[in-house]
């Protein structure tokens, strides 16, 4: 197999990977009413509930960013994009015969270890097999293919069973690990497999200092894409209703909505990085725009249920800079630690849920929901600025180095 072959065979894999790893990421978010209602969760414990089995997701999801991370730079990046595609597979197909929360939530953390190694191992491959001038397209392809995964999650939400979507995911995943053929390992690990130099050492994260730094600022220029889906998106149903809106806020049609933006989000930060050959003032102007739509949704006094809509599908546009912040991940650590940080660090951006979550609910023992948001959102775009402060411009770096 040539090639340019090679590259749109892990192009196509990774990118209907991801696309499953999100529409089993949000699938939760979609279907937590219905699914804990006909568990006999009622009241104020739909959101308590669902706080805790999104927050053990999450969790799974930060243990699994570090094994599959270390797994990728030891055994090799194709190992972690399928091992971790059957593992959320499976999970994903348990959850549709759970029969109390407890069983739900540990699924639902078996299933987040899992989906924490598909986008990183993903990327990894993309961007080692493709030129420097080209991987932000390799990049921006999978991420934006990979975001529409949501929208089929929260159609499918709507038309079937909380049990059947399940199914669906997890059959989803499974089908995929057929194309499995023909898919090739990186060069660049294959070139440093047998060398004497460590590979995959997660102590490597935290000596020396600059190298802890940059792998932290990495990840705090991510937290406010999970902000939004985390809080804005997940609790819209809770929000609107403070909100006073028309009619009740549909989770799927929210999550829907945000991911459309989503994906054209990726489309656009992915193209005008390319276009002008810069990563950091494009997630600058993102994170601005961001900003400006936190504010609208939450205080300009909206009543309709439309413009609500509406302004979801704008959050996920202005927060679509995802495939240009793990490319920047990449791109600024050597090969033999590239495939940890590279699933770590998304993993720990999905994993911030948790305290960002927990936050949101003790703030509202002395404020309303959207004052709670507005305060944990402005630190989360807060801490995102310092973090690219602190790093680098990466555009068309020469990825061929290790770690010392």
């Amino acid at each position: 197999m040539n090639q340019d072959k090679k590259v749109w065979m892990i192009l196509l894999v990774a990118s209907l990977g991801y696309f499953v790893d999100i529409y089993d990421l949000v699938l939760f978010s979609i279907v937590r009413i219905d699914s804990l209602k006909s568990l006999g969760i009622t009241g104020d414990a739909l959101e308590t509930q669902g706080v805790l089995i999104i927050n053990m997701q999450m969790m799974g999801m930060l243990l699994g960013g570090l094994l599959w991370g270390i797994i990728g730079d030891k055994r090799g990046r194709l190992s972690v994009l399928f091992g971790s595609i059957l593992l959320y597979s499976l999970a994903n197909i348990g959850n549709a015969f759970v029969t109390d929360v407890t069983s739900y939530a540990i699924i639902r953390f078996i299933a987040g270890i899992g989906l924490a190694g598909e986008l990183g191992a993903g990327i990894t491959l993309v961007s080692e097999m493709m030129s420097k001038e080209t991987r932000g397209q390799g990049t921006m392809i999978v991420a934006t293919i990979g975001a529409a995964g949501a929208i089929l999650a929260g159609l499918l939400g709507q038309l079937v069973s909380w049990q059947t979507a399940y199914l669906i995911g997890g059959g989803l995943g499974l089908a995929l690990l057929a194309l499995r053929i023909g898919v090739t390992e990186s060069g660049m690990f294959n070139s440093i497999k047998h060398a004497q130099v460590s590979r995959g050492d997660i102590r490597m994260l935290f000596s020396p200092t600059p190298r802890f730094i940059r792998f932290i600022n990495c990840i705090l220029i991510g937290i406010p894409i999970w902000f939004v889906v985390g809080i804005l998106i997940t609790f819209s149903p809770e929000l609107g209703k403070e909100m006073g809106l028309e009619g009740p806020v549909k989770a799927g049609t929210a999550v829907m909505c945000a991911y459309a933006g989503l994906t054209i989000g990726d489309f656009i930060s992915g193209l005008l990085s390319q276009l002008f050959k810069t990563r950091k003032k494009i997630v600058i102007g993102f994170l601005l725009f961001a900003a400006v739509t936190i504010v609208i949704l939450l205080y300009s006094g909206i009543k309709s249920l439309t413009l609500f809509y509406y302004l979801c599908f704008q959050l996920g546009l202005s927060t679509g800079y995802w495939a240009v912040f793990v490319t920047m991940a990449t791109e600024h650590f050597g090969t033999n630690l590239r495939a940890t940080v590279t699933t770590s660090v998304p993993n720990f951006v999905r994993g911030s849920v948790v305290p960002i979550t927990l936050g949101y609910q003790a703030l509202q023992s002395g404020f309303s929901k959207a004052d709670s948001a507005m305060i944990i959102g402005m630190i989360c775009l807060s801490l995102a600025w310092i973090g690219l402060k602190g790093l680098q411009e990466t555009f068309a770096r020469d990825l061929s180095f290790e770690e010392a």
